[in-house]
């Protein structure tokens, strides 16, 4: 393929964000294997870092995502639908990054590295069999959810199950990790509770204060059609996620933002989406941008050059929000089909 190797980020970082609901998290992990393999392997930094960190992003869009919960849960809509409404746009977006990766290597052939040596069907064979454990964990934990077997919240439990049992079959869990894994689970938990009833008490306030009337009146004067509303939007979360974080900017803005799409004729899924992706832009944004830091310190790079190394990567995210804009079908017809 066009891009060899460097597909690797895409697609790993695809894979682990169908069982790691974090975009740091998808890309330390990734970015750990693939990194320095490929660089040592020639293949041209930029591209590296760019894909990396883009790809990293899909943590939050490919189900389960910690972001979609949050975000659920503040505007009171099915988390189980919004899981389904990130499947179709998350495999649209990895695929659009791939089909970048590919037209630059076809223009630059010079910044792809050395082909990977020639493997045998047997070796195929076994590194298809090294990743078994983890797509069956993933069609275990999404397929209960999707079959209609089990809640988001029981899903996840069999989720926590399931890797204890692989990890334990595997020999690459003891007593020590499960007490790890349990003390960062709680630590997860407590954070999002605290974030939870801030948001809570937050948007009280603003209630009462009459912000949010007087924002959407202030916008509705202006007659915006609804793609310039979104428009309007990208741009104001863009510069919001230069200073703040994620779950910051869904916390201080979702009470204000939702009554203006929905008035606009957009549904709650379908905004869920949007600001999943507007998030997930808001982690490549510098200064602030988390993954930004998270390459830094695997490359070494400055902040600088991860930032433009990225920029491709954040403009393709940008264009896709205009695309789901203009077809919002490609959020609902997962969920539409579902419930059928």
């Amino acid at each position: 393929m066009p891009g060899r190797l460097t597909h690797i980020n895409v697609l790993g970082c695809t894979l682990f964000a169908s069982v790691c609901g974090s975009s740091a998290a998808t890309t330390v992990t990734v970015g750990r294997i693939t990194a320095g393999e490929l660089l040592k392997r020639g293949y041209d930094r930029d591209l590296v870092i760019g894909s990396l960190a883009g790809a990293g992003t899909l943590g939050f869009l490919i189900p389960p995502s910690t972001i979609m919960i949050i975000y659920g849960v503040m505007a009171e809509e099915s988390i189980l639908r919004l899981f389904m409404a990130g499947i179709l746009p998350g495999a649209l977006l990895a695929i659009a990054y791939m089909g970048y990766i590919g037209l630059r290597a076809v223009l630059s052939p010079e910044k792809i590295g050395e082909a990977p040596p020639p493997t045998t069907f047997v070796q195929k064979l076994r590194a298809l069999t090294d990743l078994g454990p983890l797509l069956l964990l993933i069609l275990f934990v999404i397929g209960s959810m999707y079959g209609g077997f089990a809640s988001p919240t029981e899903a996840a439990a069999a989720g926590v199950i399931g890797s204890m049992v692989i990890g334990f079959a595997q020999r690459k869990l003891d007593l020590r990790g499960v007490l790890a894994a349990s003390r960062q689970a709680a630590e997860n938990s407590a954070m999002i509770g605290l974030i939870m009833v801030g948001a809570m008490f937050l948007s009280t306030a603003i209630g009462y204060l009459g912000l949010p009337r007087y924002i959407a009146g202030l916008i509705n004067g202006w007659g915006l059609s609804p793609l310039a509303l979104i428009a309007v939007l990208l741009v104001f979360y863009i510069l919001l996620g230069m200073v703040m974080e994620g779950l910051a900017i869904i916390v201080m803005t979702l009470p204000i933002t939702l009554p203006l799409v929905e008035a606009a004729g957009y549904d709650k899924i379908w905004f869920g989406v949007f600001i999943v992706i507007v998030v997930e832009m808001a982690q490549i944004s510098p200064p602030v941008g988390f993954n930004l830091t998270v390459i830094q310190r695997l490359t070494g790079d400055s902040i600088g050059k991860v930032t433009r190394a990225t920029m491709p990567f954040f403009l393709i995210m940008a264009g896709f929000v205009f695309l789901i804009a203009l077809f919002p079908q490609i959020v609902s017809i997962v969920p539409d089909l579902m419930r059928r």
